[in-house]
């Protein structure tokens, strides 16, 4: 009896292990065909940035005139208007006043600057296009700036879901009109609140 029993015991061991060993060997293939996955999609996007990068080269190489500059952060610019004589630009903590346009590549109006204004910006403490974020902080008051973004820094693949397509280069004018520290900001905001309390209560006299 003790001989069937362990017997039985043994053949649930076996089958318990062989179970556990298939189960092992199952997860490996999805490893693998994960990181197959990430490795193609690494590449298509390093192809994509290329072929963006080509398409503004490209454009720039048409207008040998203007005087592009290649930021470290991925994009190129020019100026339309520019302010040789304040040296400060835009830091964290800041608020930016600005107005912006946005094209394609063909100049063709996305959205135009009436319908985008005003703009008011908390500097890298609020949610914005990064070339947007990354452009502000090179430019100095009344400056109007060419920006060229690829895709990866402007909407990205999924685009804003309304005008502007998946993986979408972008012309991007921006004139900087003023900008102040945040507490300077929130100081004016008070006291025009107070004024406006005040007047309202001189009219209901």
């Amino acid at each position: 009896m003790k001989t069937t029993q362990i017997i039985i015991l043994n053949c649930i061991l076996c089958l318990v292990f062989a179970s556990c060993k298939q189960h092992q060997d199952a997860r490996r293939p999805v490893s693998r065909a994960s990181g197959v996955f990430m490795k193609k999609s690494a590449q298509r996007n390093k192809k994509l940035v290329a072929t963006e990068e080509d398409l503004i080269k490209d454009l720039m190489k048409k207008n040998p005139k203007i005087n592009y500059f290649a930021s470290t952060k991925g994009f190129w610019y020019s100026y339309e208007t520019r302010n040789e004589v304040d040296s400060l630009t835009p830091k964290k903590g800041d608020v930016a006043f600005f107005n912006y346009e946005l094209k394609d590549l063909k100049g063709t109006i996305i959205y135009s600057e009436v319908e985008l204004r005003p703009q008011v910006y908390r500097v890298d403490k609020q949610e914005i296009m990064t070339g947007i974020r990354e452009g502000i902080k090179l430019m100095r008051k009344n400056e109007k700036i060419n920006f060229l973004f690829p895709s990866h820094i402007a909407y990205g693949y999924h685009g804003d879901n309304k005008k502007i397509g998946p993986n979408q280069p972008l012309i991007c004018t921006v004139t900087l009109n003023n900008f102040k520290p945040e507490a300077v900001y929130k100081k004016e905001l008070e006291e025009k609140l107070a004024l406006s309390v005040t007047s309202t209560k001189d009219t209901l006299k």
